[in-house]
């Protein structure tokens, strides 16, 4: 089992929760980026993967190397779409899970929105990624991680 961490877009707190994570579990991490990530030293189970430069790519190698049982950290609704029906399990960084009964109604949702914005409809984003996002973030990567394990 690994943990799957999309790191192009992930906040640092996310990561930093993500590395705890690894850590205290042993578990193997893996940070896929198209730009260099920086990991800090004495964490032995983590390992980076820096790709093209192209938008999609880090998106790519994680939809190809993840596995049934793995989980991933991601806040990209297309990449959970091809993750979630493999088996493995998603959340995004303010701790939201992706399931099979939610992921098409998700990305439906992100191509509208998508499609207003290439309208020129202001659309907002995200509000401020505050302490309650990075609790319920930590819980939701406490329960898959949990899950995981449990079922290897």
């Amino acid at each position: 089992m690994k943990l799957w961490i999309d790191a192009d877009a992930a906040p640092q707190v996310v990561k930093e929760i993500c590395f705890r994570t690894s850590d205290r579990l042993k578990l193997d991490t893996v940070l896929v980026a198209n730009h260099r990530v920086m990991i800090p030293a004495g964490y032995v189970h983590l390992t980076t993967i820096r790709v093209d430069g192209s938008n999609d790519a880090a998106d790519r190698y994680i939809a190809e190397n993840a596995e049934a049982g793995d989980v991933a950290v991601t806040q990209d609704i297309p990449l959970a779409a091809v993750l979630v029906p493999k088996g493995v399990a998603v959340i995004d960084p303010r701790g939201e899970v992706f399931t099979e009964e939610s992921i098409g109604e998700r990305l439906s949702m992100r191509d509208f929105m998508d499609g207003l914005r290439g309208s020129g409809v202001d659309t907002g984003g995200h509000g401020v990624y505050g302490s309650r996002e990075k609790q319920a973030f930590a819980n939701a990567l406490d329960r898959a991680v949990t899950r995981a394990l449990k079922g290897r």
